[in-house]
């Protein structure tokens, strides 16, 4: 079975492959916008996680393709939730990890530990474009909190700086099989994981 990843997102390819392989759906092959040819540009205008992972889904499916995709991103709870669906253009253009992850920090400086805390959010959403009953969104969270600077070398995004207090480390000092046993996006990828198995049944 094809499934579409509407995304280019190399990390977030992978990340999802290998979480689908472990669900026990290494039967399904990702492919990406560039393996189907979409050269667009997808705008994210929804408010939500939700609306932005079935906007970005809704377009190869409306291509003939079955779609998934994720959106994801980072709330700060003293900053009434922000970056929120703005993650990646959190400090505007140019969008990059270290302009969004020097913003983050300078809007939380000299904010306590204990007021730090933030959650990772990932929104994975489904659509069959031959019978859109089918359709479904799944939500995972990761709670942590911000550091003060940067740890570790792996991940991408705010990685570097959402610690775990669980593991004591941030998600960029965890291995990816670490990662995807308490992530987001792990978390999300095996609730629709369990949809798409009962879907087969």
């Amino acid at each position: 079975m094809e499934i579409v990843l509407a995304s280019r997102n190399a990390h977030k390819i992978k990340e999802i492959g290998a979480v689908l392989g472990r669900c026990g759906l290494d039967g399904i092959k990702l492919l990406s916008l560039d393996d189907i040819g979409f050269t667009g540009e997808i705008d994210e205008t929804g408010a939500t996680f939700a609306e932005n992972a079935v906007i970005k889904a809704s377009v190869p499916a409306s291509m003939g393709y079955v779609s998934i995709a994720d959106d994801s991103g980072l709330e700060v709870e003293y900053l009434d939730g922000e970056p929120g669906v703005y993650s990646a253009r959190y400090a505007g253009e140019p969008c990059n990890d270290d302009n969004n992850n020097r913003k983050l920090l300078e809007k939380l400086d000299g904010v306590p530990k204990e007021k730090r805390g933030a959650k990772f959010v990932s929104v994975i959403a489904f659509v069959c474009p031959s019978d859109h009953s089918l359709d479904f969104t799944v939500r995972g969270e990761c709670p942590g909190e911000i550091l003060t600077a940067g740890r570790g070398y792996d991940g991408f995004g705010y990685d570097p700086l959402f610690y775990l207090p669980e593991l004591g480390k941030t998600y960029a000092e965890i291995t990816t099989e670490e990662k995807n046993a308490v992530s987001h996006r792990g978390k999300a990828m095996r609730l629709f994981a369990e949809r798409l198995l009962e879907m087969k049944r």
